[in-house]
């Protein structure tokens, strides 16, 4: 690789190894969370408080005494939900009102992650979390007025992002077989999602070329080639509505199509990214609203046929939707981070020992994870501790609004009802891993002509590739193989074919999240980048 730096976001992507003491918590200002590599996600520091809290039932005692002063409102939790709620307030209750916002994490954002690397002396900025802004039009009149109070303007994204630019640079997308699964690393045009139409003859030998049995590429070029309905013999739309809401999109190709198993694999890790499971625990109806093949012919008549998007994928600021979360952080306290638009933020440094000083309304206090939240005796206020550095605190609120990892709820809220405690319970978080790889240059993908690639039955990462072509504030992305440029890459470990749902899958994946080290994330990354 000729010396990469890496930085993972994943929602507990540590190892036993890794559960540091509990004050590990640290409130350094030498350190500039964006910079830092490694685990980035629920980095240690960040976790083990509430761990304590929830697996083995650590109690801190409480301080008699108050350690701050009252507050007209406080939150648990500084992602964009905490911080829009804070805007929100400060809209209604006046700019008067004195807010808190705590959080467990060195950063603020939550899932929106912001990563900066510097290679060779150049900046390298990229997301680590929460990706886009979708489909800003339709959003709800007060999601559209919080965009145009913090400064976005949504339109100016389509100067910002080069939707030619890898079209001009004839970078398609590819298919990567790996050795260890198919017997040897081989690439490709990625036409799994093509119809075989008018350019039949070089699909087919496309298809031809892939590293799979003779009776895979028969199969594959069949399913590509037809629009038959194979459902014809069931004249029930409702009925043919439930066979497909029943049935997995794998099992729909297998039993309907009649596809071999190479062709079902072919497929089956396709939706991981996106919906964060594999086709094996996806319903066949949402593979017939994805347009996926072997659906087509279906001609059902449905409400929300199609999840196509209305527009254009393109709202990305190139630190992804942290843009989003720094212009709100900006609009409560403007003294940390400099600037007034939308442009300026990209490049913008954020004083982060200017989050929470005392002469500030708004406060944010980072690496400070909330144990308890209780209303006082006389139900008039809320208390709330947590605990900093090792050392318990609390605070008291006329209102808290509890914006965090909805898991935990139950572990430091005595009052939630049962009722809710089971409903919080059941809700399981997808394991969901950004893999953000910042490297020397990226001839690699311009000679084989590739802009990302994506790899069945993955030993690490299902698919990886260049970052979103975003321009703006004096950040320009590569123009040239030459320079340095960061790889996304997306990992969702699961356990397919094996009966599981969709449910089930994901605390797998989370455990064995839990058994990985960084270092165990880094071989892998080097040995599928490498080939």
């Amino acid at each position: 690789m000729n010396g990469v730096a890496m930085g993972l976001t994943a929602g507990t992507a540590v190892s036993p190894l890794e559960l540091l003491a509990m004050n590990r918590q640290s409130s350094t200002d030498a350190l500039y969370p964006p910079e830092l590599i490694g685990m980035r996600g629920s980095h240690p520091g960040s976790f083990e408080v509430a761990h304590a809290l929830a697996r083995n039932g650590a109690r801190w005692t409480e301080p008699i005494d108050q350690t701050d002063r009252n507050y007209d409102l406080v939150i648990v939790g500084g992602g964009i939900s905490g911080l829009s709620a804070a805007h929100l307030y400060k809209q209604r209750y006046g700019k008067d009102s004195r807010i808190l916002i705590l959080d467990n994490h060195d950063d603020f954002g939550g899932h929106a992650k912001r990563n900066e690397f510097t290679v060779d002396g150049k900046q390298l900025i990229c997301y680590g979390g929460s990706q886009s802004i979708a489909e800003p039009s339709s959003w709800s009149p007060v999601g559209k007025k919080l965009l145009k109070d913090v400064g976005i303007h949504t339109e100016r994204f389509y100067d910002y992002f080069d939707r030619n630019y890898f079209k001009d640079r004839k970078l398609g997308r590819g298919l990567y077989f790996s050795r260890d699964q198919y017997g040897k690393d081989y690439v490709s045009d990625n036409i799994l999602g093509a119809e075989i139409k008018d350019n039949e003859e070089e699909i087919i030998d496309l298809i031809n070329a892939y590293p799979i049995a003779e009776a895979s590429k028969t199969a594959l070029i069949k399913l590509l080639s037809q629009t038959e309905n194979y459902l014809l013999g069931m004249e029930s739309q409702e009925d043919k509505i439930n066979l497909l809401r029943q049935t997995s999109y794998s099992d729909f190709l297998r039993k309907y199509v009649n596809v071999s198993e190479e062709v079902v694999l072919l497929y089956r890790d396709m939706s991981r990214g996106l919906w964060g499971i594999g086709w094996d625990a996806l319903s066949a109806l949402d593979a017939y609203k994805s347009g996926m093949p072997g659906t087509l012919g279906l001609n059902l008549k449905i409400a929300e046929q199609s999840y196509e998007r209305d527009e254009p994928y393109i709202f990305h600021f190139p630190d992804g939707n942290a843009g989003f979360a720094r212009s709100i952080v900006r609009e409560l306290i403007p003294s940390a981070i400099s600037g007034t638009t939308m442009e300026d933020l990209v490049k913008a440094r954020v004083d982060y020992a200017g989050l929470d000083l005392d002469s500030l309304m708004v406060r944010i206090r980072l690496n400070s994870t909330v144990v308890k939240v209780e209303h006082t005796p006389n139900e008039k206020a809320v208390d709330v501790t947590y605990i900093k550095d090792g050392h318990p605190y609390r605070v008291r609120g006329a209102h808290v609004i509890m914006a965090c990892y909805n898991n935990i709820i139950p572990n430091i809220c005595p009052e939630v009802p049962d009722a809710q405690k089971e409903a919080i319970a059941y809700a399981t978080k997808m394991p969901l891993v950004y893999i953000s790889v910042a490297v020397r240059n990226w001839n690699a993908f311009s000679n084989l002509g590739y802009r990302s690639f994506y790899i069945p039955q993955p030993s690490l990462m299902h698919s990886f590739g260049l970052d979103f072509p975003v321009s703006m504030g004096g950040y320009n992305f590569t123009q040239n193989p030459d320079e340095p440029t960061v790889i996304h890459g997306t990992y969702v470990p699961l356990d397919p074919d094996k009966g599981l749902n969709a449910r089930e899958q994901c605390i797998a994946g989370r455990i064995r999240l839990y058994e990985m080290s960084f270092d165990d994330f880094e071989k892998n990354i080097v040995s599928q980048l490498s080939g």
